[in-house]
């Protein structure tokens, strides 16, 4: 009981401290950066196809 009971203090302690809008920036934060990284590797990957495509002449 005590561990319920102390797993649950814990977890309302940690959404407490955290203020909705750090968290939400967090994550878009995040969500950008991945999205950026996706980005520039398929811009990579279509260089890299088309110097293969025209590069043999």
């Amino acid at each position: 009981m005590t561990n319920k009971a102390t797993k649950f203090i814990l977890l309302f302690a940690i959404l407490i401290s955290f203020t909705s809008c750090s968290v939400i920036g967090g994550i878009f934060k995040a969500g950008m950066g991945v999205g950026i990284f996706i980005v520039v590797a398929i811009l990579a990957i279509v260089l890299f196809l088309i110097s293969k495509l025209f590069g043999k002449k």
